[in-house]
């Protein structure tokens, strides 16, 4: 992946620009392919093996809802620009999008806290919403059986849009604009030349084998190929994308007497219906009333299992529509005549039942970017209609000026760790993903599929210690250790851990404020081999890293340095940390996979050569932190490691116990102590060597629960969670990092990116310590500030003040109930040592100041809260530094 355009950029456009050719013209390919040309963009070609304009594609078929609302950001803002861009435009056979509006319901009292949360959700993404009774739900839905709805969520902007208008205006208007369309073409070769793309072969659809083909010569390849993708580009380049197409029921009622009224052209009325209690969607087809089932087993198709374009114009019918398979649907069938009574004297019209495909990855969102090591070659692949038009936008901007301009670390296609990717994990995950489409999802649920793919050497010792695991990137990593549960009692500060509402405590155990408390006080040890790590060797180096990292590396040998990585409009792309081993290696703390093709693509651009390898795989890791750390890593090493000899954020390999072991000091815990890595051959031999000479210390295992509690303490951002490219350095508090030459470099400073207001990032505290936040809540303002609350976290004056409404925040609303929401919650936990409910938040700068107060939103409750210094625990960190 890059996170920055391998295609030119304004300038080179405006001179005609490259040549790029699209495979595929469903809604995706003409999207960006329209986008392309409003900016500007004169060679363009477009291949498609279909017809015009109902292609034979996923977007044949899809009927159309667009909702708005999404646990991930982007993909909220994606379908809100694909909204935007479609409002009031017609076609000749009619309009594109109607914004009919939508109704969630809950016939549980689960689903209707869910409806409580998106509607947060949709709050903090400026999503229009409404929280209605049950009666108000009939109002909105006429016809709606109540008696089972125990309310419902209105969303007033969401729309229907028929996909194949939406294709016919955006390709009519590239066309416009000059694009040229092959349609009933079929690309047959990705040509590349020391590893850039230069062009496609291409045949006519039902020609002869034999026949000469044509080369097109291109600098730029778009696969827009929706479901297939995933075949299409592993025949012809290799490449393995983490996608699944899925077999999806849809089905049509007999004509209804009562629907009579809405007529073809008319087609929708009432709002697009969603009862995902079942797994359904419904919404009114002209005279019909048109039902979509999830609640049926995952039914992958593979590429061989795609009918060809020839195939298809054979039999008349569309590759993505496979035989109705009645026995999956008859219960979503069943459930939709007893939701409307209208229903119950219909019959299913199964001659135009069917089953459609639809492209599902293991997280849900879309493949976009650069792919990496073929430079030219580009995906938009798994998008739905949904983020159809915002994602030609964003790959457009992307091409043209280098700056996507939406946060991209959850779509783009590099996100995936190549030493998962395969088949069988996209099937697994795939199927998993449409298992989920309606399902009330926690944002701390891990994957059930593929478990135990990845563990490190120390699993077996974590197993018998009580391990409830998560998953990263395939690798099982302990949350927290059941042995730990009697090693103490579950603090909050100097008083009892209260008990946590059903939502905050899944995935989630009291036995991480006791091993908060045990590495603070003592010592800890946690699994730090799920971290990516990198190396980087070679001559030139350092002069390499100097030149794309916010701040230079360390002058000297066994320094360790904070840095960023950052977009071409300033925006944070990541941050790593840069430990020098040597004049010309080092070793670097990643993110993941995208910082790595990050790292290529610069390499490549400057005409670098250096070896670029990943150190995690055949590695392991531990963090040994607290503040008898040191007694601990002494009893195992020969070297002196006192705070003269071995100082903070400096890095020395040892011998721990005989084990080649790679020391970084640092903390992400705000601790004393150091990262270990080893080989994984030596990782076992490690961990009981460190518990062994911790025993008489009290270690304690530590799982991710309590490490994420204390890095909130001290106010360490967690990149794709609090920071993104969409925030600069100043904004999100890590200016410190851009230092040196770099900060004379465009991409380093504070500009003035376009986006909006300035904002930043800011730390706040909970009136109640007992409540706690998870994430993507909206922050709404209270009307006096008060005294600002300091740096320890003592926020007296603020929590006690008489006129910010309850002191407690159980649920009371503060009174800011009418006002517009000012910004909304990234990450949250309780702080176990400072005794706080933390939550880190976007606001707008003018409302950032300390002692600000502000209320919270969480499902139907509000909590007062109050803006604080930072960082809550040890801020002048002398602990870490001992």
């Amino acid at each position: 992946m890059a996170h920055m355009s391998e295609g030119p950029h304004a300038s080179a456009v405006a001179a005609r620009g490259p040549a790029v050719l699209i495979i595929g013209l469903g809604v995706v390919g003409a999207a960006v392919a329209d986008e392309l040309a409003q900016r500007g963009w004169q060679r363009l070609t477009i291949v498609e093996q279909g017809p015009l304009f109902a292609t034979g594609g996923s977007s044949s078929h899809a009927p159309g809802f667009v909702y708005q609302i999404s646990p991930v950001k982007a993909m909220s803002e994606l379908a809100q620009r694909t909204l935007d861009k479609f409002d009031g435009i017609t076609v000749t056979d009619g309009w594109v999008a109607k914004r009919v509006g939508g109704l969630e319901i809950a016939t549980t009292p689960e689903r209707l806290a869910e409806l409580h949360r998106r509607h947060n959700l949709a709050e903090s993404f400026g999503v229009p919403s409404r929280l209605l009774d049950p009666g108000e739900t009939a109002e909105v839905w006429p016809g709606l059986d109540v008696s089972v709805v125990h309310g419902g969520l209105h969303t007033p902007t969401d729309a229907v849009v028929k996909s194949v208008r939406a294709v016919e205006f955006q390709a009519r208007r590239a066309q416009a604009a000059g694009a040229r369309i092959l349609d009933r073409t079929r690309v047959t070769a990705i040509r590349t030349h020391r590893g850039k793309v230069t062009g496609v072969d291409v045949r006519p659809v039902g020609g002869s084998p034999e026949a000469p083909g044509q080369t097109i010569d291109a600098d730029i390849v778009i696969s827009c190929t929706g479901l297939w993708g995933p075949g299409l580009l592993r025949d012809l380049v290799g490449l393995e994308i983490p996608m699944l197409p899925v077999e999806h029921g849809f089905g049509l009622s007999e004509p209804l007497a009562g629907l009579r009224h809405i007529d073809e052209a008319t087609e929708v009325v009432r709002p697009i219906l969603r009862h995902q209690d079942h797994a359904m969607y419904l919404r009114e087809w002209g005279d019909r009333i048109a039902i979509g089932a999830y609640e049926h087993r995952p039914i992958p198709v593979e590429p061989e299992q795609i009918s060809s374009a020839e195939e298809a114009a054979a039999s008349g019918v569309q590759p993505a529509i496979h035989p109705f398979t009645s026995e999956d649907y008859l219960p979503t069938w069943e459930e939709a005549r007893r939701l409307l009574p209208e229903l119950q004297s219909s019959s299913l019209d199964t001659a135009r039942a069917f089953n459609g495909i639809f492209s599902f990855t293991p997280d849900g969102g879309p493949l976009l970017g650069p792919v990496p090591d073929i430079e030219g070659l580009w995906l938009a692949q798994a998008v739905w209609i949904t983020q159809s038009g915002g994602v030609g936008q964003v790959i457009a901007d992307w091409l043209t000026t280098g700056d996507p301009g939406i946060d991209t670390h959850g779509l783009d296609l590099s996100r995936f760790d190549p030493a998962v990717v395969s088949r069988t994990w996209s099937r697994q995950l795939g199927e998993e993903s449409y298992d989920e489409v309606y399902d009330i999802i926690h944002p701390r649920a891990d994957t059930l599929r593929l478990r135990g793919l990845r563990t490190s050497p120390f699993h077996e010792r974590q197993q018998a210690l009580g391990a409830v695991f998560g998953s990263a990137n395939g690798w099982e990593r302990p949350l927290w250790y059941e042995a730990n549960a009697e090693a103490g009692r579950p603090m909050l500060g100097n008083r009892p851990l209260p008990p946590r509402d059903r939502w905050s405590s899944r995935h989630w155990s009291p036995t991480a404020a006791v091993e908060a408390r045990a590495l603070r006080d003592g010592v800890g040890v946690v699994d730090m081999s799920s971290l990516p790590r990198l190396m980087l060797t070679g001559e030139g180096a350092t002069e390499f890293l100097d030149s794309v990292l916010s701040r230079p590396v360390g002058k000297s040998v066994g320094s360790i340095v904070y840095a960023l990585l950052l977009d071409e409009t300033g925006g944070v792309l990541s941050d790593i940390t840069v430990a020098r081993l040597g004049e010309e290696e080092y070793h670097l703390g990643a993110n993941g996979n995208l910082d790595a093709a990050w790292l290529r693509l610069q390499m490549r651009r400057r005409g670098v050569h250096l070896h670029l390898s990943d150190t995690g795989a055949g590695h392991c890791g531990l963090g040994l932190w607290g503040p008898k750390a040191r007694e601990v890593l002494s009893a195992l090493v020969e070297d002196d490691i006192s705070r003269e000899a071995f100082g903070f954020y400096r890095c020395r390999r040892l011998r721990v116990a005989g084990a080649p072991t790679l020391a970084l000091r640092l903390s992400y815990v705000g601790e004393l102590g150091w990262e270990l890595y080893t080989p994984a051959e030596f990782g076992r031999h490690l961990w009981d060597a460190v518990f062994s000479a911790g025993r008489e210390h009290g270690i304690v295992p530590v799982g991710r629960r309590a490490f994420e509690s204390m890095r909130l303490e001290k106010g360490y951002r967690l990149w794709g969670t609090d920071v993104t490219r969409e925030h600069t350095p100043a904004e999100a508090g890590l200016d410190f990092a851009v230092r040196g030459p770099a900060a004379e470099r465009p991409a380093a400073r504070p500009v003035d990116r376009g986006r909006g207001a300035p904002r930043r990032l800011c730390c706040l505290v909970v009136d109640d310590p007992a409540e706690v936040l998870m994430g993507s809540e909206p922050v709404y303002p209270l009307a006096t500030p008060t005294r600002a609350a300091t740096s320890s976290g003592a926020a007296d004056d603020a929590v006690a003040a008489p006129d910010a409404g309850p002191a407690s925040g159980a649920g009371a609303a503060s009174g800011a109930g009418a006002a517009e929401p000012i910004g909304y919650v990234t990450s949250a936990d309780q702080g176990f040592s400072t005794g706080l409910s933390i939550a880190y938040a976007w606001l707008p700068a003018e409302l950032a100041a300390p002692g600000r107060r502000v209320d919270i939103a969480y499902f139907d409750q509000r909590y007062p809260a109050t803006v604080c210094e930072e960082p809550l625990f040890d801020p002048a960190g002398t602990r870490m530094r001992t």
